[in-house]
Formats: C-alpha cells, structure tokens, sequence
C-alpha cells in the first residue's frame, strides 16, 4: 500500500513539474516578484518625489493626499469629508505604473514574444 502511495505522489510531482515547465510558471512567479519590486520603488517615487511639490502647488502640505472637501456636519455633529486628494494620489499611481510596465514591456520586446507563441 506504501508503495502504491509514493507511485502516485511522485507521478503528482512529475506532472507539476512538467506543468512548471510548459506554462512558464517560474517565469510568471519571477514576473510577480518583479512587478512587486517595481509598483513599490514607483511608489516610493511618486509619494516622495513627485506628491510633494504638487501638493504645495495646490497648497497641501501632505501632498495631494491632504485635499479634501468638506460637505457639512452630519445629524450627530461630526464632520463629513471627502478625501479626494486620496483618490488623485492612488491614480497617478496607477498611471505611472501603468507606463512603467508599458516601457518595460516594449524595451523587453516581450510583446514580440507574446505574439510568436499565439
């Protein structure tokens, strides 16, 4: 019964290592860890760099995550804010990585790549 068991765990393991090989899973695994590096160094870039003197320019000294929009007090006296500078903050950083991956994408020539396995 030992015996039977080990056949069907090594035949799992041979057919997750084929399936490694074949899909390019490593290399997506590699693509992750990257992208990951990348969005945060971006990050990094636009939150240090870039946020700063755009928020001074419109006169918030935390950068574009510091504008909001008071709407009024509620029933129970508190305060409601829209933090709009929150949402400009995230999509210029959806924008910049977005262009970041395009460069990389194209310098790489991986587009030329993709289009020879299709």
């Amino acid at each position: 019964m030992a015996g039977k068991k080990r056949a069907i765990v090594k035949k799992q393991l041979k057919g997750f290592s084929e399936f490694a090989r074949e899909q390019g899973v490593v290399g997506l695994a590699v693509g992750l860890v990257i992208g990951a590096a990348v969005a945060t160094l971006v990050n990094s870039l636009i939150n240090n760099v870039i946020m700063p003197p755009l928020g001074f320019v419109l006169g918030s000294a935390e950068g574009l995550k510091g504008l909001t929009f008071s709407l009024g007090a509620t029933s129970k006296g508190q305060e409601a804010v829209v933090h709009y500078g929150t949402f400009l903050n995230d999509f210029v950083n959806f924008i910049v990585i977005a262009f970041v991956v395009y460069f990389i994408v194209h310098g790489l020539r991986l587009d030329k790549k993709l289009e020879k396995k299709k």
